[in-house]
């Protein structure tokens, strides 16, 4: 194989309570790219659609994860990139992730797989370090597993698929404004106090098990972040108006969607997913804020091929 057209999923990150270690990956929005082969040596952005990003392959996410695999593999060649954007950067619904795994994955595939899905998202992470400052792998990881992903730990770096309710849906709305996730980790405290980080670990842990256990109800009531969203919240018009009309709608739970400025809710069953949108776009239309709304099931294959 020469040549391979895939799909990148946006991702949901943090999840209320798992700062920096915790995803989801999303099924009905995402990116698309195609990847070849080149017998020129190096990475080579040659078409970029959707939005206005750097094509030069060390400015470029995709670029920068694909020279981090190349660095490692026996491979003589390089490899031609084509992205075509659909989710927008700085959205917070893992734009610079989608591309980041997109790239590695599809070369991982066109090489026979010679390196597992946990190397990919260490790869897949420098490009992260490039778009935010940091090697994050809260997006990256369920890009490539798909479904919920925890990161244990990042050193040895340990990565942890989670099991994903049937019934479990996303609603996404994504405000028109654009919060860089370099800015928005500026204004973040660096020390909690021991009482918040009991508060944190308990939820966390409390979401694990419901989602293992397939409890909506646990799933509901672990999705709360006492640390980081009430700080990144100032930055989000809205939000709390959002939060409090998808929770009446019937959303488990409610929250960022990583660095902002889109906010998440889950919900049992797709119709109650479609009345949480109603209830945020509601909230919008009020205050005259352009905005984008998505509904999807929960991705739990990760990045794949289009036929």
């Amino acid at each position: 194989m020469e040549e391979i057209k895939i799909f990148c999923p946006a991702t949901i990150a943090n999840i209320s309570c798992g700062f920096d270690v915790l995803g989801v990956a999303l099924d009905s929005v995402g990116d698309e790219m195609v990847i070849r082969k080149t017998s020129k040596k190096g990475i080579f952005i040659t078409k970029l659609e959707g939005q206005d990003l750097p094509m030069e392959t060390d400015r470029n996410v995709a670029g920068v994860a694909g020279l981090a695999f190349l660095a490692e593999s026996d491979y003589e060649g390089g490899f031609e990139i084509e992205i075509y954007k659909k989710i927008k950067a700085g959205s917070g619904i893992g734009s610079s992730a989608a591309s980041s795994t997109g790239a590695v994955w599809a070369m991982n595939e066109l090489l026979g797989r010679p390196f597992s899905t946990s190397k990919l998202v260490e790869f897949s992470m420098e490009g992260e370090r490039l778009a935010s400052g940091v090697a994050h792998a809260d997006n990256v990881a369920p890009a490539l597993f798909g479904g919920f992903t925890l990161v244990r730990s990042y050193a040895p770096l340990d990565i942890v698929p989670i099991n994903c309710p049937a019934e479990l849906f996303a609603t996404v709305i994504h405000p028109q404004i654009e919060i860089k996730t370099s800015d928005s980790r500026k204004i973040l405290k660096t020390n909690i106090t021991l009482k918040e980080g009991i508060k944190q670990w308990g939820n966390l842990g409390g979401l694990i098990a419901g989602l293992f256990t397939e409890d909506y109800d646990l799933i509901g009531r672990s999705l709360v972040d006492h640390i980081v969203e009430p700080i990144r919240s100032i930055l989000i018009p809205g939000f709390n108006d959002v939060k409090t009309s998808s929770l009446a709608a019937g959303a488990l739970g409610c929250g960022i969607s990583g660095s902002g400025p889109s906010i998440f809710a889950f919900s049992r069953g797709e119709a109650t997913a479609e009345k949480v949108a109603q209830a945020m776009k509601d909230v919008y239309q009020k205050i005259g804020i352009d905005h984008d709304v998505h509904i999807s099931k929960i991705n739990t294959e990760g990045i794949r091929e289009i036929k």
